[in-house]
């Protein structure tokens, strides 16, 4: 097994890089219309962990989520147009509200069917899970120390939280696939995100053909400053108050990248500002397939299985939402990770279903950390409820 760092890193960048570069191959690019790239940029890490190759756990993984993923995420915003994320607003969080809606409804749900598997007390693990999966992890400790949930019924929920989060991010990346299918037959107004496309493809993005030096030079010192600064920002912050260190780094991430796009700064995106944050998004989510186990499931299978039945009650409440509405699915995968994987993934599975909805989706996870913990504690008492009788 790979243990050191450097030998670590190199086998996630080559990952990424390998994908990348056969994906536009003009040979070899029409392998990755379906599953597409990205999908294959989160599970052949997940692969190489399962075979042992790399290892699930790593201090390079958090200090990737610590400085790249907040870099990234600053050169991606900075582009952001607010005005036309704003009209995206209603829909996007009447998705992200069924989404939640779902998650809720699922647990005890899928309590009531599987409680003759499970043991009695899971309900309370139950609910510090859907604190997380309308939130994020700190909503689920706080759910956890709220209801007293016990060790011996929370580790095993952790689990859950990993594999079936992990792999429910696979999917929804899988589905940008089938995108333009699944529009057609739902008859999605797709009016609002035309139109942010037009505005990408007419504005400086367009003007983004060669990256020169100079200009990568500055890119790279804008997101590397900017990362600095939130983590610095986010440790200072968790110290003064209870903000997470980890809500504190996207949210103080976020801020600056849009601070960032009404100040010349901007400029930067007509020479490649997005494309080198695009690089490092996927290079995160590398190091997400990394700790994603395919060998997990032997831990806690019944509760897996569990795990898995929620999400897809979720999912199918999300679907049903979008045919009333007619929203694409765009919209519908990322409020779907801004609930089940939270502001760290949003981003990542909204940008790569269409690149204008990254804000989108980050937005929708930051919401989500808001609401999540009280959401746990809305369902906790139904989780008790499904399975007293």
């Amino acid at each position: 097994m790979i243990q050191n760092p450097f030998g670590l890193l190199t086998v996630l960048v080559a990952l990424e890089a390998a994908v990348l570069f056969f994906s536009g191959h003009a040979k070899t690019k029409k392998f990755f219309r379906f599953p597409p790239a990205m999908f294959w940029i989160y599970f052949l890490p997940m692969i190489f962990s399962s075979a042992n190759v790399i290892p699930h756990q790593s201090h390079l993984y958090p200090a990737i989520g610590t400085y790249v993923l907040p870099a990234s995420l600053i050169l991606l915003l900075i582009a952001a147009d607010l005005k036309a994320i704003l009209k995206l607003g209603r829909r996007a969080l009447g998705m992200m509200l069924a989404g939640t809606l779902g998650v809720i409804l699922g647990a005890p749900l899928v309590l009531f069917i599987f409680k003759y598997w499970l043991p009695a007390d899971v309900w309370s693990g139950f609910a510090a899970l859907s604190a997380s999966w309308t939130g994020g992890s700190a909503n689920m400790i706080a759910v956890k120390e709220a209801l007293g949930t016990p060790d011996a019924v929370f580790l095993p929920m952790v689990v859950v939280d990993t594999l079936v989060a992990y792999s429910w991010m696979g999917i929804l990346i899988l589905l940008a696939g089938v995108q333009a299918a699944y529009d057609r037959w739902n008859r999605s107004d797709r009016t609002v995100i035309e139109e942010l496309h037009q505005k990408i493809a007419l504005g400086p993005v367009a003007a983004s053909q060669v990256l020169r030096l100079e200009f990568v030079a500055l890119i790279l010192l804008t997101g590397i400053a900017g990362a600095l600064m939130a983590a610095g920002g986010a440790r200072a912050l968790s110290g003064l108050t209870r903000i997470p260190f980890n809500t504190g780094l996207i949210l103080i991430a976020s801020t600056l990248g849009i601070t960032l796009s009404f100040t010349p700064v901007k400029k930067l995106e007509a020479h490649g500002a997005s494309k080198i944050g695009y690089v490092l998004l996927y290079f995160v989510l590398t190091s997400i397939g990394a700790r994603a186990s395919l060998g997990a499931i032997v831990a806690a299978p019944m509760l897996v299985v569990a795990g898995f039945a929620w999400v897809l009650i979720h999912g199918l409440i999300l679907v049903a939402a979008g045919r009333l509405t007619r929203t694409p699915l765009c919209l519908l995968a990322a409020a779907s990770q801004a609930n089940i994987g939270g502001p760290a993934s949003a981003p990542v599975v909204a940008a790569i279903y269409e690149p204008a909805l990254a804000p989108v989706g980050l937005l929708l996870g930051v919401f989500g950390n808001v609401i999540g913990t009280y959401c746990g504690l809305l369902c906790a008492p139904l989780c008790k409820w499904a399975t007293s009788f």
